[in-house]
């Protein structure tokens, strides 16, 4: 009797082993027949940027393209003003642009909706420099000439809703001496104009040839001193039609150039290496100076419209024709609820 029982025992124990042997069979089996998901096949796409801020972003993409290690097959050009892109962008030459972001609105406008901004790439790049220091704040501003380029434009508007807000009339308080880009970089390396406002690359530029500069102001932390929404002057766009099209070739290039924008702020002197070659800025040392007060930054979805439609709301009240007669509708802005 004991011996029929251990043969029984034994048989329960053999039976549990084949058990967990057949278990472990048809795991592997499942394992084994995982399917793979389809290989990504890369697109041939024309990119285009702007020099000076809104192009800094591209740069590391622009390298990483020409060494073949990129998703797609980019084919880059980088123009000294909008107006060069801009039509070769509505004919469809150009798929994907960096350009301001009025111009995106007035794209947008133009098209009777047809644009999509994709992402911002760079918040103000505006400083007031001054030969000296006595400005600490806005209010030293008063009674002071400030030079500046773009009567009519951005920068105009910009500075205006700054002093404003800071208790100083525009028209009043302060005298504007409006100048073309030239003369402003010639009267602040000369020292005729000892008070300015001025962009990115040039900022650096004239403090770098006229060393009794100083950069005193950032326009994009005043801005934020006195508005709900972030300054955001520079974005990434594309037709409507080519991202309904080739979604996961955006989506891709959209994935590579963030990891741009970032190397180029964690990475500067990389960075301006690779915007003296690509023509970006004008030089490293330029670029190596400027990257660190561009900035750059890599914004989507609800928060890029939110705050963009802030900086719109200022630019319409200046003038409506500086986003295209109209503030665009939320369909602008790609992935916002």
């Amino acid at each position: 009797m004991k011996k029929a029982v251990k043969i029984w025992a034994l048989a329960l124990a053999l039976a549990f082993i084949l058990g967990l042997t057949a278990c472990g069979d048809k795991k592997t089996e499942s394992t084994d027949s995982t399917v793979s998901a389809p290989e990504y096949t890369p697109v041939d796409m024309t990119v285009a940027c702007m020099t000076g801020p809104t192009g800094v972003g591209m740069a590391k993409l622009m390298a990483d393209s020409e060494a073949k290690t990129t998703a797609n097959n980019y084919t880059f050009t980088v123009a000294s003003a909008a107006t060069e892109i801009t039509g070769k962008f509505l004919s469809g030459e150009i798929k994907i642009a960096s350009v301001p972001t009025n111009v995106a609105a007035t794209l947008y406008n133009k098209t009777e909706g047809k644009v999509r901004m994709l992402a911002v790439n760079t918040y103000g790049v505006l400083s007031i420099l001054e030969k000296g220091d006595s400005v600490k704040s806005v209010a030293d501003l008063k009674g002071k000439t400030i030079y500046s380029t773009g009567k009519g434009q951005n920068p105009e508007y910009i500075l205006k809703y700054v002093l404003d807000k800071n208790g100083i009339d525009p028209e009043k308080d302060v005298t504007i001496n409006f100048v073309s880009s030239e003369d402003l970089v010639a009267k602040l390396i000369s020292g005729e104009a000892e008070i300015a406002m001025a962009p990115e690359p040039a900022a650096t530029t004239v403090m770098i040839k006229n060393a009794a500069l100083n950069r005193v102001l950032s326009i994009n932390d005043e801005w934020a001193k006195v508005s709900d929404t972030k300054l955001m002057m520079g974005c990434v766009i594309a037709l409507d039609s080519y991202v309904t099209e080739n979604t996961a070739a955006v989506e891709k290039f959209l994935e590579e150039y963030k990891v741009s924008v970032q190397f180029a702020t964690d990475n500067v002197a990389e960075a301006a290496k690779h915007c003296a070659t690509y023509k970006i800025t004008a030089s490293e040392a330029i670029a190596a100076k400027a990257i660190p007060t561009c900035n750059l930054t890599y914004v989507t979805g609800n928060d890029m419209r939110n705050n963009v439609n802030g900086y719109f709301d200022v630019l319409f009240t200046a003038d409506p024709t500086s986003i295209g007669g109209a503030k665009p509708n939320d369909d602008l802005y790609y992935k916002a609820d």
